[in-house]
């Protein structure tokens, strides 16, 4: 087994309100600016930790699909287009992240009809290592289409 780590580093200057981080990955792949009001409304720009984690579901998501899509007999596809949308709720308690929507388009399918691709999208969900991460806490929901 290939026990492997990665690191953002987040340094934060100011109040939660008035004040700004920038996450850093430990690979330097990005740096983002992050705030909280760019978390809860518009966001000029900044990202949040919500964003963040649709990221990793949308990514995470694209190679389990396409993996599995690869295990299938026959069927190839030229090009998967992935979205996550986390959805949030900032209640008195603070904010409860509710749920993933995971949707998925398949451009040039081959060797499956739409309802088989349905079928090849849900079984991935369950082969993304973030999805089961998010699974017990969170809503997870898959829209898949042929175009």
């Amino acid at each position: 087994m290939a026990i492997f780590e990665r690191h953002v580093d987040v340094n934060w200057t100011g109040s939660v309100m008035e004040g700004k981080g920038e996450a850093k990955a430990g690979t330097g792949a990005f740096s983002l600016p992050v705030t909280f009001p760019a978390r809860i409304g518009e966001s000029g720009g900044k990202t949040s930790p919500e964003e963040l984690m649709a990221a990793a579901h949308a990514a995470c998501y694209a190679m389990a699909l396409n993996g599995t899509i690869g295990r299938t007999e026959g069927v190839t596809v030229d090009l998967t287009a992935v979205r996550a949308t986390i959805t949030a709720d900032k209640g008195d308690a603070g904010i409860k992240i509710m749920s993933s929507k995971l949707e998925v388009t398949a451009y040039g399918l081959k060797g499956a009809d739409a309802a088989k691709f349905t079928e090849i999208a849900k079984l991935a969900e369950g082969r993304c290592p973030v999805s089961n991460a998010y699974r017990g806490t969170m809503t997870i929901t898959v829209d898949a289409k042929v175009a």
